[in-house]
């Protein structure tokens, strides 16, 4: 039995800043996440994918954020359960509870955080025969790392954000890249658009519209596609390709959470209220993507504005007969739990007599 004072259920960013926060007030903090790392969808799906809206950071990289925010929480010594699902959570009489996984690891505290994102989620698979065949021998849906396209042929099936920018990123990696998209118009933005129009026109991105891939050809290892065109004049064309990333977009799940006896709307825990995001069951917090509100926004900074004031909460339910004080962190710097201890350097002022 793993035991803690808070257990986050998601180690995204908001999960892995909540960390910091409960860290801040003395608590200790163990996260499970189905995935294999941290991160969450940061380093899962778009690791080198830029993000603009991190304050103090004009760009950072998805997977370069993870990344701080793992040095940020290092001196609070987290503990983590990494490719296991949280499946099941039962109160006891004490009040705390036990949240077991899908590999029976088992986890008890006071304080259970649902900081899941999206929740589980699932890649939009197109209707192709025989797909699941060609999984990880050519075909991915998501991708982790460029590197493994480089010098290669790629084919790229999607019209929204996603298939946008990987072909415009590609374009300066892999040996050919093709996009295919069923129509003509496109579902992403409008400076995405022009781009791989102009690199289409300039020969560095093979643009193919109003097509669709039907088929895959390989013998143990993709090494084709079958590209069925709208005008029937065209027919279908099979194309040569190592690599075929058809990027759909995901379908998320809240999974076994949504058993839990939360209070669910539009597939996202509602919280009670903005003071302290606990969910309809106290002792419950829900922060970040996974939770919604009146004027909720999807925001990795709003995340980490929720992990802060939820913890908060957490501190006085935990400790209800302590009083916390406030102090800030240039005042009271940042101790850790592994000894370690950042603080300003404080200036001597000497008198002059």
């Amino acid at each position: 039995m793993i035991k803690t004072d808070m257990l986050i259920i998601g180690a995204g960013p908001t999960g892995l800043f909540a960390v910091f926060e409960a860290g801040l007030l003395k608590m200790k903090c163990h996260l499970i996440d189905a995935l294999p790392q941290p991160g969450g969808q940061c380093s899962e799906i778009y690791p080198k994918k830029p993000i603009y809206d991190i304050p103090g950071f004009p760009e950072v990289l998805a997977g370069d954020l993870v990344d701080n925010l793992m040095e940020q929480i290092k001196p609070f010594e987290p503990g983590f359960t990494l490719g296991e699902r949280a499946e099941t959570i039962e109160k006891q009489e004490d009040g705390s509870f036990i949240v077991t996984t899908n590999k029976g690891t088992s986890h008890q505290a006071p304080v259970v955080v649902i900081a899941g994102g999206l929740g589980s989620f699932e890649p939009r698979k197109p209707p192709i025969k025989g797909i699941q065949d060609y999984e990880d021998k050519g075909v991915a849906y998501i991708i982790r790392d460029p590197e493994v396209y480089r010098d290669k042929k790629v084919v790229i099936a999607g019209g929204g954000d996603s298939a946008l920018d990987w072909s415009i990123f590609l374009a300066d990696v892999a040996k050919e890249v093709s996009l295919v998209h069923r129509r003509k118009d496109f579902r992403g933005a409008l400076d995405s658009v022009e781009k791989v129009e102009e690199l289409s026109k300039i020969g560095k991105i093979n643009l193919i519209t109003d097509a669709e891939v039907v088929d895959l050809k390989g013998e143990g290892q993709l090494d084709a596609v079958l590209i069925r065109h709208k005008d029937e004049a065209r027919g279908e064309e099979l194309k040569e390709t190592d690599h075929f990333i058809p990027l759909f977009g995901l379908s998320p799940k809240l999974g076994p959470i949504a058993n839990w006896g939360l209070e669910i709307e539009k597939n996202a825990i509602k919280v009670d209220n903005t003071y302290d995001y606990q969910t309809n069951i106290p002792g419950i917090y829900a922060i970040g993507d996974v939770n919604t509100y009146k004027g909720k926004l999807k925001l990795i900074l709003c995340g980490f504005h929720e992990a802060a004031i939820m913890c908060q909460s957490a501190y006085q339910k935990i400790n209800p007969d302590k009083k916390y004080v406030m102090k800030y962190t240039t005042v009271s710097g940042v101790s850790g739990f592994d000894g370690s201890k950042k603080e300003a350097k404080r200036e001597v002022v000497k008198s002059i007599n």
